[in-house]
């Protein structure tokens, strides 16, 4: 079993959050990975490889509310007022439809986004403490 840690009162932001995902799924690794969820799903991927090999990756994610609060509607605001700022790289009206249903209460935050890759990988053990 390989066992990773991620501590959500270390987590300010968006950009602290990937400090530790490549701190602990980037151990063996002479690369990082961006603050993307795109590349967050890539490198669990390979988390996935293993846990067929037979060693199942458990993620323990304590102070997950913590989390989940830095996490939430203002980051997640911030961050896609962030892709709307570069109209040639992102879906602007998805971007715009994804903002327009978190102000409205009904959208999904950065967290939740988070976690929706992690349930991609059923492998993967994540265990919000």
């Amino acid at each position: 079993m390989t066992g990773y840690r991620i501590d959500g009162e270390d987590v300010g932001g968006i950009a602290d959050l990937y400090e530790q995902f490549n701190r602990e799924f980037m151990r063996d690794e002479d690369w990082e990975m961006g603050a993307s969820l795109d590349a967050l799903n890539d490198v669990l991927h390979r988390l996935d490889t293993e846990s067929r090999d037979g060693d199942q990756a458990v993620v323990v994610w304590h102070d997950h509310a913590r989390s989940r609060e830095v996490l939430g509607f203002e980051a997640t605001q911030r961050w896609l007022l962030d892709k709307l700022a570069q109209p040639h790289a992102y879906d602007e009206a998805r971007i715009m439809s994804d903002l327009d249903a978190l102000r409205a209460g009904t959208g999904k935050t950065y967290f939740d986004l988070v976690l929706e890759v992690f349930s991609d990988h059923p492998l993967i053990d994540l265990q919000l403490r």
